[in-house]
């Protein structure tokens, strides 16, 4: 599973305590993580000083990924989302009199139990719908999407012409499209 998610291999090794891993994780994630943290709180300040936060986080916490349960960028965005909003819940509110109306002000945005079995249902219809495309294909549709990986990059790891790449994954994104409005 490694393979596939080189995230979760630098999360192993960081476990292990691996300070050259942990650097590289940072320079290969810490971009996409000050992104989250910024859409959630507002402030670039604030947000990189709650990415250093998030890091720390990360290398005491390591050992607690599964990549059986996920992959490794999406256990860090889901650290990062979590400290942003715990952020949000610590700003003070001058406008608020109490404390009992500052809790009432902040939204819970976890899912419902509802919206969960919701999202495992599209999720297993995404994936069976992947499961109709060639398998070239929705790998490198994955890879384009969930992987962040340029058409370039992709071209390149399949060895095609770049636009050919781009074909694919327009067609590639036609036929999901299809499937999951079928």
């Amino acid at each position: 599973m490694t393979d596939e998610d080189p995230v979760a291999e630098l999360l192993i090794r960081v476990a292990g305590q691996d300070r050259a891993a942990f650097r590289e994780l940072y320079s290969k994630t810490a971009s996409k993580l000050l992104g989250v943290l910024l859409r959630i709180l507002g402030n670039r300040a604030e947000a990189e000083d709650a990415l250093q936060e998030v890091f720390t986080r990360i290398w005491l916490r390591a050992g607690r990924f599964d990549a059986t349960k996920g992959r490794g960028m999406t256990w860090l965005i889901a650290i990062a989302r979590n400290h942003a909003i715990d952020r949000l819940r610590a700003r003070p509110d001058e406008s608020l009199r109490d404390d009992a109306d500052a809790m009432e002000s902040v939204r819970d945005v976890a899912p419902t139990a509802e919206n969960r079995l919701i999202a495992l249902g599209e999720a297993g219809r995404i994936a069976d719908c992947f499961a109709t495309l060639e398998p070239d294909r929705a790998e490198a549709v994955r890879g384009a999407y969930l992987n962040g990986l340029s058409y370039v990059d992709l071209a390149a790891r399949f060895d095609v012409p770049l636009n050919t790449m781009r074909t694919w994954l327009r067609r590639s994104l036609l036929r999901l499209r299809e499937c999951m409005d079928a």
